[in-house]
């Protein structure tokens, strides 16, 4: 009885088992059945336009910021003690106007006894010569009278030039803008005591390519505009264009404001040199570009399949975009699709 019972149970077990198994696999099939099913390697219908080197017609303006026609530092060439600072910060000053002094009554004393010496010795030089004519002195003697004079003539020139270099002197005319020195200080030789900036003109440097650079000519006049002063315009000319571009091929030009008229050194300004500009630049459609053009990035046909391309964007032309560096002329870019794209994902083109 015990043995048919534990055959029963054993049979029932077996019975559940094959059932359990029957419907979990019955399950895998009908899940695989719901899957859609995915083809491999489909082409994803693209339309594409080359990257094209084009010529941008526009007017030639640049921009820079302002600086002071001349600057100039203040700066000790003797040490002493500051007696004297005939400026503050902000006075209009002249080229060679004295602005510091310094305590030279000791060079002042030397000098003195100097020129007591150069009195006598003049006087001897003469005495000696009627002697000498009389012939109750050498000639030697009358030489060595004359080596002394001339000496101390020598004497007296470096002691005024050592008074003179001690007094500080505006090397140009303008205003001063920084004061670093009081009466009563002890300073070095190389110290700054000063700064003072020439802005009765004002001056702008701005980079000019190649193309442009050979159209314009120093001493033609240019028109300048600055957002500070909306609607006005400032006449500037250009005073100097560089010889030598740079690495890029782009010629410094420098452009001078003989009347300020109110504006500051450090404006940001737009120079007009009123005429068009036909540089070349490589150009792709906008519609190209997959992001913004602060994360531009493209795709480039790349056989049958497309390439992620990140490329740095220049100037903004409406339907086009400039592109500096990442593509090349003739290169083919994806100008629809590009949502379904990804990198090496196979394409087929459309018209």
């Amino acid at each position: 009885m015990k043995k048919s019972t534990l055959l029963v149970v054993v049979a029932i077990l077996a019975v559940v088992s094959l059932i359990g198994f029957r419907l979990a696999s019955n399950k895998k099939k009908i899940e695989a059945q719901k899957q859609p099913v995915v083809k491999a390697n489909v082409s994803i219908p693209v339309t594409v336009a080359p990257v094209v080197e084009g010529t941008i017609s526009q007017q030639l303006v640049k921009t820079g910021n302002l600086i002071p026609f001349k600057e100039a530092d203040l700066i000790a060439t003797t040490a002493g003690k500051v007696t004297k600072v005939n400026f503050a910060l902000g006075s209009t000053v002249r080229e060679g106007a004295l602005l510091v002094q310094l305590d030279n009554r000791l060079k002042e004393l030397s000098l003195e006894a100097t020129q007591l010496s150069i009195d006598r010795l003049k006087k001897d030089v003469t005495r000696y010569n009627t002697l000498l004519a009389g012939n109750a002195t050498t000639e030697l003697q009358v030489n060595d009278t004359k080596y002394n004079y001339e000496n101390a003539l020598n004497q007296a020139e470096q002691i005024r030039k050592q008074i003179a270099d001690a007094n500080v002197k505006s090397p140009i005319s303008g205003r001063i803008v920084q004061k670093a020195i009081e009466p009563g200080e002890y300073i070095t030789v190389g110290k700054v005591v000063g700064h003072v900036l020439d802005v009765a003109r004002l001056k702008v440097q701005v980079p000019v390519n190649e193309s442009d650079v050979y159209r314009l000519r120093e001493g033609q006049t240019v028109r300048v505009t600055t957002d500070v002063f909306a609607g006005r315009t400032f006449n500037g000319r250009i005073s100097y264009i560089a010889p030598q571009g740079s690495d890029e091929h782009n010629y410094p030009v420098e452009i001078t404001i003989d009347n300020a008229n109110g504006l500051k050194a450090g404006t940001f300004v737009n120079v007009d040199f009123s005429q068009k500009s036909n540089q070349k630049a490589l150009q792709i459609p906008r519609a190209a570009l997959v992001e913004s053009i602060k994360n531009p990035y493209v795709y480039v046909i790349n056989g049958n399949a497309v390439a992620r391309r990140t490329i740095t964007v220049g100037r903004d032309f409406g339907d086009t975009i400039e592109v500096l560096s990442g593509l090349a002329v003739g290169d083919q870019v994806v100008t629809t699709g590009q949502l379904n794209l990804s990198d090496g994902k196979p394409v087929q083109i459309t018209k």
